[in-house]
């Protein structure tokens, strides 16, 4: 007869009775040791399953040494963009049996490296998605952090492997479109001041400039959500820019909620371009032309590079990148005479 414990749980020594073996040879068993004789692990198997067993996931992962689970640290969980990657990264995830621990920093980049200390010492591996942090702080906590993986940032350590999106191309492929529809006087709605991938939007700036002198362009502070863009509406009128290239889609969209509150026509007046491409940019009125990121493609290879790294198959760290596809809608039109 098999006595269960106080708390009415059945347990490994219910099994091990059930079975006539030991407890730790329950243990291995349910472990996936195969150095356990065939015949036994049946016949534990079998009675595990009898008893309608099931092992604590807490003491299988301590005795494991893992936890079926990997982190994500991004800075801003409301952004549709960190969302896509989310989905990519959950989904290809599930497919292996691990899920997914999520810590949101809220763009305050002094807590990213708390976050991830935390997140990592929970979980079998990390990805860093986009961190604020400075290059400095970054290569100081990496040694700490492995298996880790970087999403839009590199790194000189080894072992990384990193998956960077060319913003710096795709802004330059946006500003030549804008240019190519007449607009010689151009602004830029800057994100923010600690994002890496502002950084490269702002180089890829600079070389369009050397290539262009006859354009002006305007840098003007921003961020990156819709209120920023919403708020910015007076700047981008005071420059007497004609084409406005937006940090994200979401400060695109929150620019022509602006302008259309003021009676600006978008594209007659002024044309906005954002980036990204997230689900909502072809439904606005009128649609958003953007720059198309793979962001959910960038999940999932996220989620491969972190297998092959924890199961120690050689992952790829020379780095990936990403090349951005520019999406003309309406929200774009030749410059006003």
């Amino acid at each position: 007869m098999v006595r269960r414990s106080a708390t009415g749980r059945i347990g490994i020594a219910d099994v091990a009775v059930k079975a006539g073996v030991s407890h730790a040879t329950v243990s291995r068993v349910m472990n996936g040791n195969f150095t356990v004789d065939p015949d036994i692990a049946a016949r534990v198997k079998a009675a595990a399953a009898e008893l309608k067993y099931q092992p604590n996931p807490v003491g299988r992962s301590l005795a494991l040494g893992k936890t079926d689970t990997i982190g994500i640290v991004v800075p801003d969980l409301a952004n549709p963009t960190f969302q896509a990657i989310l989905r990519g990264l959950s989904r290809a995830a599930a497919q292996d049996g691990y899920r997914v621990l999520i810590a949101d920093s809220f763009e305050v980049s002094s807590e990213e490296a708390i976050l991830a200390g935390e997140a990592r010492r929970r979980c079998d591996g990390l990805v860093l998605c986009a961190p604020r942090m400075s290059d400095a702080e970054l290569e100081e906590i990496i040694p700490s952090l492995h298996p880790l993986v970087l999403i839009n940032r590199t790194t000189a350590a080894k072992g990384v492997p990193t998956l960077v999106v060319d913003y710096g191309q795709g802004v330059q492929d946006i500003a030549e479109h804008l240019v190519n529809l007449g607009h010689t006087r151009l602004a830029f709605l800057a994100g923010p001041p600690r994002s890496a991938s502002n950084a490269r939007r702002l180089e890829g700036l600079d070389a369009f400039k050397a290539a262009h002198p006859q354009v002006d362009v305007t840098m003007l502070e921003g961020g990156s959500d819709f209120d920023t863009g919403h708020e910015a509406v007076d700047a981008v009128l005071e420059s007497g820019a004609t084409g406005i290239l937006a940090f994200n889609d979401l400060v695109a969209m929150g620019l022509m909620s602006g302008l259309h509150e003021r009676g600006v026509d978008v594209p007659g007046d002024i044309s906005v371009t954002g980036f990204d491409d997230i689900p909502f940019a072809r439904y606005t009125t009128p649609a958003l032309t953007t720059a198309a990121v793979p962001i959910t493609e960038l999940g999932q290879d996220a989620w491969q590079q972190m297998r092959a790294l924890i199961r120690q198959e050689g992952s790829d760290t020379s780095g990936s990148r990403y090349q951005p596809r520019l999406e003309v809608r309406a929200s774009t039109g030749p410059a006003r005479k």
